[in-house]
């Protein structure tokens, strides 16, 4: 099973890691992708203006920028699922999973990164900043890494099963090409929306847990705070309906 989750806007900085090179993220020959990427954004950064750089980060006090105007092909790196520190990588809590666990997560977890396309978990990234949906300036990643990323993931995936965590904004970066199951959270019969994201780091962290291979495997799982509601099914997805309690 394969399991795609989104990544956040909050970031840890250092990293112990070497520089960001041609085997550091998964899907090596296409490199060269996402440095047209890269190469956009730190022209940016090193060169942009405070309206454009606010753009860019999404951040007021320029006080901050100097952080993220290191230079990546020299910075150091960690796991992006290290990196990201964001509500829904706090309840994952992957620090104090065993080393099971977390290596799961490393091989079978896919995360979106805004800049750097899709990522195994286990890849090491430098610090960035990119306020999601941004564009750098004409460039739009999301459809640059849809277009030269998708076909690549489809033969990855194959006809492996894909729980799918993201929110739906990085469709927009990859729809799968088989029958996704995605989740959805209710509290008081109302869908929950922001509070989903720590939801959904409490359900990768259970499935990393228990090493869960499989979505009937999922469904079987007792996960603490959690009841299963109904499963609703559709041509494009399987989705899974839980009670908050």
């Amino acid at each position: 099973m394969i399991i795609l989750f989104a990544p956040s806007e909050g970031k840890r900085e250092g990293g112990e890691c070497v520089p960001l090179n041609r085997e550091s993220l998964i899907f090596p020959d296409l490199y060269p992708k996402r440095l047209e990427v890269i190469e956009q954004y730190e022209k940016v950064v090193q060169g942009g203006n405070h309206e454009q750089l606010f753009e860019l980060f999404g951040i007021k006090d320029p006080k901050e920028y100097a952080r993220y105007k290191q230079r990546f092909l020299s910075a150091p790196t960690m796991k992006a699922v290290e990196r990201y520190d964001g509500v829904a990588y706090d309840y994952l809590g992957y620090a104090q999973l065993s080393k099971d666990a977390q290596e799961y997560i490393d091989r079978d977890g896919i995360l979106f990164s805004n800049l750097f396309g899709p990522l195994s978990a286990g890849d090491c990234i430098p610090d960035y900043k990119l306020k999601q949906g941004a564009s750098i300036g004409t460039f739009v990643p999301d459809k640059h890494y849809k277009e030269c990323f998708s076909a690549i993931l489809d033969e990855m995936i194959g006809d492996q099963e894909i729980l799918d965590l993201r929110a739906g904004f990085y469709d927009k970066f990859y729809v799968p090409k088989t029958q996704p199951t995605t989740l959805k959270f209710l509290k008081e019969g109302k869908i929950v929306s922001h509070w989903a994201k720590a939801y959904r780091g409490i359900v990768l962290r259970e499935v990393a847990k228990y090493e869960i291979g499989s979505i009937q495997e999922l469904l079987a799982l007792d996960i603490e705070g959690l009841i299963l509601h109904e499963i609703a099914e559709t041509k494009k997805k399987k989705e899974i309906v839980y009670t908050i309690v």
